[in-house]
């Protein structure tokens, strides 16, 4: 169980360094990705790109 607690807070850590390149490429802004304020606060669901990461991924572990 410990495992899999740093495994996300390490993999939480990756994504928030690298968001702001992915922006530059267009990720972040797709259809799909909401973008909203509530409680003076700022959310933000990338479900599109998600699963067009996720798609990616999936096929380079394929041919690895």
């Amino acid at each position: 169980m410990i495992r899999w607690v740093v495994v996300v807070f390490l993999a939480l850590i990756l994504i928030n360094g690298i968001a702001p390149w992915l922006r530059k490429l267009g990720l972040g802004r797709l259809p799909g990705d909401f973008h909203f304020r509530l409680f003076g606060r700022d959310w933000f669901i990338p479900l599109a790109s998600t699963l067009v990461l996720s798609g990616l991924l999936s096929l380079i572990a394929r041919y690895i």
